[in-house]
């Protein structure tokens, strides 16, 4: 990204959609972590990832962490879809809740969905499903602060 682009200089949906279409790169944790966005419409953001090994905890399942940093991103970039060009925005709190063990190469969707954006805060919720089995592995929920920058 240049050093002179400000990213209050557009909407959150617009930065979103032009990170799904490529013309912006992603965070660059999507990147570690191996997961990236699917779907971008206001107040809704999918990301779709697959679990690898480096994801795993010493006991060889796939750490919380990993679900924990794919619903934050779901969630609050499903909140950042309702912010508008001036302001921003980042997670106060979040909340997970893994349901069952996700295994090692199995895809899944991570979706988050705006429940409230406000002047100051926006709320979300979300969860990580099996896009081939359609299974619910963990939920979550977010509360963010949005802030006027301009």
């Amino acid at each position: 990204m240049s050093d002179t682009f400000d990213i209050t200089d557009m909407s959150g949906l617009d930065l979103m959609q032009a990170v799904l279409n490529g013309d912006i790169p992603g965070a660059p944790i999507a990147r570690t972590l191996g997961f990236a966005p699917y779907l971008v419409e206001e107040g809704k953001v999918i990301f779709r990832g697959t679990p690898t090994e480096a994801a795993t905890n010493p006991h060889g399942g796939v750490h919380g962490g990993w679900y924990g940093t794919l619903l934050d991103s779901c969630m609050a970039c499903a909140v950042w879809t309702k912010v508008p060009a001036g302001s921003t925005y980042t997670t106060l709190e979040y909340k997970v809740n893994i349901i069952r063990p996700i295994k090692l190469g199995t895809q899944i969707e991570a979706i988050g969905i705006t429940d409230h954006a406000g002047r100051s805060t926006g709320i979300a919720h979300g969860e990580i499903r099996g896009v081939d089995d359609g299974k619910l592995y963990a939920t979550g929920s977010t509360t963010c602060i949005i802030m006027k920058m301009k």
